[in-house]
């Protein structure tokens, strides 16, 4: 068994024991391994062991990988979403390519997206990124923004949106942890009364992944408990 696959298997099981402890569905909530900065050869491994969804950070970085794992692996299904900040000029890269993104935080970028999505490619799932804690340092928009945002996105024709996504301030309190999942799971309740589509929330790390699964999450986000510690080095 290779790290990476024992890695997964070890979250997995946290996963599922999270699950039971707050009387969640078992499988309720996705893994999203986060692979930036990652050879093919550890995704390779991760694909091997089961895995068929991963996150991506570095559009460039991303695309390149989607359009291997295209050719190599075609038989997969494999499930890539874009988790980084969303600058104008890649939107048509990432429009081209993903399945999922999770930041889109201001209508310029969701118009874009929109309109840059190939006809014959489904339309792309979304989330909004909201600044849960207040923090000038982090992405997202304001929670009282997410309506009006959400409102436009549901009208473009080439966009599903799912839910919202959150990268709240990093706290080892728990009760603050989770007070800020909290927070995002009642802004989703919020929008599902107006919006059918919305079925997701992608909250919860490493650090925080248990206050994230009591809140309600459906997705959590791990990287280097998967797949070690990350080397920028080699990017530009």
């Amino acid at each position: 068994m290779s790290t990476i696959q024992h890695n997964l298997d070890s979250i997995n099981h946290e996963l599922n024991s999270f699950e039971t402890k707050f009387g969640r569905p078992t499988g309720s909530v996705q893994l999203l391994a986060v692979s930036k900065t990652k050879p093919i050869e550890a995704i390779e491994q991760a694909i091997e062991a089961g895995h068929r969804c991963f996150g991506e950070n570095y559009v460039q970085e991303g695309v390149d990988k989607i359009q291997y794992f295209n050719e190599h692996y075609t038989e997969k299904n494999l499930d890539w979403h874009f988790i980084g900040p969303i600058q104008s000029n890649k939107t048509k890269l990432i429009a081209e390519n993903f399945d999922w993104v999770h930041s889109i935080d201001r209508e310029k970028i969701a118009k874009r997206l929109s309109d840059q999505r190939p006809s014959e490619m489904a339309p792309l799932n979304v989330l909004i990124q909201v600044n849960t804690s207040g923090e000038q340092s982090k992405s997202g928009i304001d929670p009282e923004e997410v309506l009006k945002l959400a409102q436009y996105i549901d009208a473009l024709p080439n966009l599903k949106l799912r839910g919202l996504m959150s990268i709240p301030a990093n706290v080892s309190q728990y009760s603050e942890q989770l007070a800020a999942f909290n927070a995002l799971k009642d802004l989703k309740i919020s929008l599902e009364s107006t919006i059918n589509s919305i079925d997701t929330l992608s909250m919860g790390m490493s650090g925080d992944m248990q206050a994230a699964v009591e809140a309600g999450s459906t997705m959590v986000r791990i990287g280097t408990a998967i797949f070690g510690a990350r080397d920028y080095s080699n990017l530009n």
